[in-house]
């Protein structure tokens, strides 16, 4: 996995030196800019995965910058950089979508804390971020019933403030249907705040929820408001939930029935009204059969469950799906594919999809960059889906022997398993041994042998 891009975007050639040399160090490939019309010029140029931009700025200052930033490239976490006097507008800008701040005088600890998170964040979230761009006049592109049952449903319960859990395989939009409750219910004028709960270690947890009070832990050296906070009189949506520990399950409990809470090393109480939307692609039923998830909380989840089904399991939404994703990667790649043909629609409409929505975008993506021709057609994804499991075709090589034929596939296999489970779990190696079964050094073996390289 590659180490995410950053653009550091400040007006004081002083702070764009001393964070660019600190980034550097920390392993990151660091762009800078004097201010956010230049940000914005370099990000149609050279794409950075993460921004850290000041606040105040001549011309543009960091909150137009973040509009922009959430306009153009919604996938790409952007963090603000706020003096003394000013956390206020730092906290607005979070509820208008900023993924963390940062005040100065700023330990480098803490900035080192919040690098880490947004580049497992962008990691993790990309894809499914980036279904949001299925999004068409307000609506999902759904041809299928399977998929119209699962709108309708979300009309009938946006409305209302019961607690609704999402599920559903890696890849299908639950995100996209978290947002789209958000949007249909009466708190859509009001913050819609997330948080990937796989992205957070367990340590910080508590604090990413909760909030902190200065000098509650080391490098917390201000106070800052927790998730919770954030999304007062709006939605919090909490992304793969099945993965918190079960001590913050007795505190996200608690929260769920008294609507009230403490910060991190703080005495006072704080209630909030949020309208909480979680998802998760775990059997949860059967982690609290195994005791890894508590059964109260999961009642408390579980009033209105959405289920959404994988896209093997709707293939009348492939056609439409293919056609919105030549269209937009035309536009973001600069390409000029008129159509796909028949035969080929007929190929991805009977693919499995193991990967959902975000692996048909990917070979979209891949397909339209290596395609020569006006239209694709079945041999632009052939080499591309060969990782399907069970009936897969697999193209034989002039004069290959059986057992050549073998240890290639299962090699190409080898380095998808690796490589899935390094997306999973954010690039945490130890994470992803555990994950496939091996142990760290195998896994390390085996990722030097195949190339693959991760910041973690």
């Amino acid at each position: 996995m590659e180490t995410p891009k950053i653009l550091v975007v400040d007006d004081e050639t002083n702070m764009r030196r001393i964070l660019a040399a600190f980034l550097t160090r920390e392993g990151f490939e660091v762009l800078t800019a004097g201010n956010g019309i230049e940000a914005g010029k370099i990000m149609n140029s050279d794409p950075a995965q993460i921004v850290i931009t000041d606040l105040r700025m001549p011309g543009m200052d960091g909150l137009k910058l973040l509009e922009l930033m959430n306009r153009r490239y919604p996938d790409v976490p952007v963090i603000m950089i706020t003096a003394h006097g000013t956390v206020e507008t730092a906290v607005e800008a979070m509820k208008r979508g900023a993924f963390d701040y940062i005040s100065k005088p700023f330990e480098m600890d803490e900035l080192r804390l919040i690098m880490s998170k947004a580049a497992a964040v962008y990691h993790l979230n990309r894809a499914e971020l980036h279904s949001r761009e299925v999004i068409e006049d307000g609506g999902i592109v759904a041809a299928s019933k399977p998929l119209k049952d699962v709108l309708s449903m979300v009309r009938k319960v946006a409305g209302s403030p019961s607690t609704i859990l999402i599920t559903g395989e890696s890849g299908t939009g639950k995100e996209l249907i978290a947002q789209l409750i958000h949007n249909l219910s009466s708190r859509k004028d009001k913050p819609f705040i997330k948080i990937n709960c796989a992205a957070i270690p367990d340590t910080l947890m508590e604090s990413e929820f909760f909030g902190y009070e200065k000098g509650a832990f080391t490098g917390a050296v201000t106070s800052k408001p927790g998730r919770f906070e954030l999304a007062n009189n709006g939605t919090l949506f909490l992304d793969e939930i099945g993965e918190i520990s079960r001590e913050i399950q007795v505190k996200l409990l608690r929260v769920l029935q008294e609507r009230e809470f403490e910060r991190v090393g703080g005495l006072h109480t704080i209630h909030v009204d949020v309208r909480l939307v979680v998802a998760t692609n775990m059997d949860l039923e059967e982690a609290v059969k195994t005791g890894r998830f508590r059964q109260d909380l999961f009642y408390r989840l579980n009033v209105v469950p959405v289920h959404l089904p994988p896209l093997r399991q709707r293939p009348e939404d492939i056609p439409p799906l293919v056609r919105h994703f030549i269209n937009h990667f035309n536009q973001k790649l600069d390409r000029s594919i008129k159509g796909i043909t028949p035969e080929a629609v007929a190929l991805l409409s009977g693919h499995t999809w193991p990967g959902n929505i975000r692996e048909l975008e990917n070979v979209l993506e891949r397909a339209m960059l290596l395609s020569g021709k006006e239209s694709l057609d079945i041999d632009d994804f052939m080499p591309l889906m060969s990782l399907d499991g069970p009936g897969r075709t697999v193209v034989m090589p002039e004069n290959a022997s059986f057992r050549e034929l073998i240890q290639r596939e299962t090699e190409k296999l080898e380095r998808h398993l690796i490589e899935s489970g390094l997306d999973e779990t954010g690039g945490n190696v130890t994470h992803t041994a555990k994950l496939l079964g091996l142990s760290r050094k195998g896994l390390q073996l085996k990722m030097k042998k195949y190339g693959i390289q991760t910041g973690k």
